[in-house]
């Protein structure tokens, strides 16, 4: 079985459909998880400004529903073992964040990348749209320096991102995490662990 998942470092819900995920893949056997790139801010530089927890609340235009929300993606988290910081956290362009963890995935890495990138993001408020975070993070999750330096010297795996969002949208995928077992249309991952492992289940049956 082959499981995709469309994420954004930046997403908080991915952190949270990531572990999910784990949880209802305990026990399953022959299942290829691969990391799909969707970018949800293209345009975005890589200087960090508003805090996410301040991109919320343009949305909200009412401060007590914008806490509120804040709030609510928090408790989440912190029942999967999550802290949010999303008043610590900026959003920043993450495209060479998407690259790196390409570069990872030929190292058999892709996870435990994306794992110390969402740490790193949401955790700590590191920005992950800084070529030097993003080779500490990189190499602190096993990665070889050498091979992240090679990677922001030049233009490695930008056609794989590319690609990615390009199926993301042949997809009709608008929003993350998205999954998608064995190229079935996708469905969000953000379900409970228990509805994950229903899916993959009935995925297993035909």
């Amino acid at each position: 079985m082959q499981i995709e998942v469309y994420f954004d470092v930046l997403c908080p819900w991915c952190y949270i459909g990531k572990r999910r995920l784990a949880a209802a893949l305990q026990g399953q056997n022959d299942v290829n998880v691969v990391w799909r790139s969707f970018e949800l801010d293209p345009d975005a530089g890589p200087i960090p400004d508003l805090t996410a927890a301040q991109v919320i609340a343009t949305y909200q235009n009412d401060p007590a529903r914008a806490s509120a929300r804040v709030a609510h993606i928090q408790a989440l988290g912190a029942a999967e073992g999550l802290e949010l910081n999303l008043h610590q956290a900026r959003p920043v362009n993450s495209f060479d964040a998407h690259r790196l963890i390409h570069l990872a995935a030929t190292r058999g890495l892709a996870d435990a990348v994306l794992e110390r990138l969402l740490h790193g993001y949401h955790t700590q408020g590191r920005n992950i749209a800084d070529p030097d975070a993003l080779q500490a993070l990189g190499v602190e999750a096993g990665l070889d320096l050498a091979d992240i330096a090679e990677l922001f010297t030049g233009d490695a795996f930008t056609d794989e991102v590319r690609a990615d969002e390009r199926r993301a949208t042949q997809r009709g995928i608008r929003g993350v995490p998205a999954l998608v077992i064995d190229g079935a249309p996708p469905v969000s991952a953000v379900q409970e662990p228990a509805a994950l492992a229903s899916l993959l289940e009935r995925a297993t049956r035909f």
